[in-house]
């Protein structure tokens, strides 16, 4: 549920931007007998995600066990966490990220970031039209996750966007 914060949104995926994958020679950090890949979550990352000038959402199929189990991994509180709805083969035009939508609701006016791996130009277009408030939807190559040229930019347009 989104809460009486007013400060931006920063809508953060799990899988690709703070879990990488598709490459190799990943750096790990712990161990994690539940979830192997955990052990490539950053936890210097939750310092610069908390330094950012926004709200943090966890925007993720995690749902709450991001809360759980990524959270205290980058030195987090508990997240507002983004509640699916239930897909529909008729809801997104082609080319529309699943999320978007939900996001651009959730979001309910206030200027947001989304961080992804999967944005495409779709999203970008449908945002701008749909949208009321400042969006930055910043695809993350989940390859590498996220990197500190991906906090600059965030900062940035948190910055810019006050």
């Amino acid at each position: 549920m989104p809460s009486l914060d007013r400060r931006p949104l920063l809508f953060l995926d799990v899988d690709g931007p703070l879990i990488p994958f598709g490459g190799s020679g990943y750096p790990t950090h712990g161990t994690a007998a539940a979830n192997p890949l955990l052990t490539r979550v950053d936890p210097g990352h939750g310092p610069r995600l908390a330094a950012l000038a926004c709200e943090l959402v966890w925007a993720t199929t995690w749902l709450e066990e991001a809360n759980e189990a990524v959270a205290p991994r980058l030195g987090l509180p508990p997240l507002p966490v983004v509640a699916w709805p239930e897909p529909s083969e008729d809801d997104e035009p082609a080319g529309l990220h699943w999320k978007t939508r939900a996001l651009v609701d959730w979001a309910d006016g206030r200027r947001f970031a989304w961080v992804d791996d999967e944005i495409t130009d779709a999203d970008r277009r449908w945002v701008a039209a749909h949208h009321r408030g400042g969006a930055l939807l910043h695809r993350v190559d989940p390859r590498q996750g996220l990197t500190a040229a991906d906090f600059t930019a965030l900062d940035g347009w948190f910055r810019r966007e006050r």
